[in-house]
């Protein structure tokens, strides 16, 4: 169970639009690479520089619960590991590298796999949000001096999109993903995005956010 998940779906109650992306694809084979093109410079607004990008595993890049790119996404995944080399792309999974002997052992398939390190963290997302800020602080070749720099890339708005937007980052919604979203959650989270858009709402702005 998700209980960091559970937790931080209130925080919707106060703040409705975290839950909101600042991009959306319909699949990981329609990200724009580099990211920072998804939002071109208009007058008088700071340009958009992302360094770095964290990365969903399920539904994302991968089958839900293989340890592999799918094999249609092969291009784009080579593409964005040129772009975003070594610490400057992360794995941030809900399942692989969390506190668990099972997990650890998938995480390090993953990593086999992929060429990508994969983030150890004590909770889940959107929880996980400090240590994944960690990790790019702690590694200099990454390029990351503000939340700003980094995009979360998955198929989750109440997880992966969430998360970006209580780090003050960008977040990317894919939003068809590899399967079919037939769970009752992501019905859910599609029913209350609609229902936000339609409201008005917009996703926060994460160059205001650390000026």
């Amino acid at each position: 169970m998700n209980i960091s998940g559970t937790l931080n779906v209130f925080r919707l109650i106060r703040d409705p639009a975290l839950c909101l992306p600042q991009h959306t694809v319909s699949t990981f084979n329609h990200l724009p690479i580099p990211l920072s093109k998804a939002f071109p410079k208009k007058d008088g607004e700071k340009e958009v520089d992302i360094r770095a990008v964290v990365l969903d595993k399920d539904n994302c890049f991968a089958v839900p619960h293989a340890n592999e790119v799918y094999k249609p996404y092969n291009d784009k995944f080579r593409e964005l590991r040129r772009t975003y080399p070594s610490s400057k792309l992360l794995i941030v999974s809900n399942t692989a590298g969390t506190a668990s002997e099972k997990y650890e052992a998938e995480a390090a398939i993953i990593e086999k796999n992929t060429g990508i390190a994969v983030l150890r963290h004590s909770t889940k997302k959107p929880g996980c949000k400090d240590e994944v800020l960690s990790y790019f602080m702690q590694h200099p070749d990454s390029g990351v001096t503000s939340p700003s720099q980094i995009a979360v890339v998955g198929d989750r708005l109440f997880t992966d999109v969430m998360m970006a937007n209580l780090m003050g980052s960008y977040g990317f919604w894919v939003k068809d993903g590899v399967v079919e979203r037939k769970n009752f959650f992501a019905r859910v989270e599609d029913r209350v995005s609609s229902f936000l858009l339609k409201r008005g709402y917009c996703a926060p702005d994460p160059r205001s956010s650390f000026e």
